[in-house]
């Protein structure tokens, strides 16, 4: 009987590193952003905000990676389960942290989870855009 689990978790620099990447292509494409990288249990491990990013992103980026890491899989995939299963939605909605929207990733290394991250401050498509972006260029999937 195994009494301990080993996982693996993304370190603190790759995560300060894909937060820095995330801002770059923000810059990029002429936005600001708040970005957020969890471990793989949803804590946060490193966090940026850009000076002119909107106040309320910085929680909902946060929230964002935690969805993600949480699940497992991209938050825009809220949207397609709930057309899919449309109880769900009122139950899941109201919970606390729970973001269904795009621009949470989960990072996957070798196919184990290791964190997720989250941006928020363009729109869904450019959230997501950073935040792939920034997985990409820390060599992870």
């Amino acid at each position: 009987m195994n009494t301990t689990v080993i996982q693996k978790s993304i370190s603190r620099q790759a995560s300060m590193e894909a937060c820095l990447f995330a801002i770059e292509k923000a810059e990029e494409l002429n936005i600001s952003i708040n970005v957020s990288v969890v471990d793989n249990k949803g804590l946060e491990k490193a966090f940026l905000r850009m000076e002119e990013s909107f106040i309320h992103s910085i929680d909902i980026a946060k929230d964002k990676a935690f969805t993600s890491a949480s699940f497992g899989f991209p938050t825009a995939q809220w949207t397609e389960i709930f057309k899919q299963l449309p109880h769900l939605e009122q139950g899941f909605s109201n919970r606390n942290r729970l973001i269904p929207f795009g621009g949470g990733l989960p990072i996957f290394e070798d196919g184990a989870k290791v964190g997720a991250i989250g941006v928020s401050g363009g729109t869904e498509e450019e959230d997501i855009i950073c935040a792939k972006y920034a997985i990409e260029k820390i060599g992870l999937k």
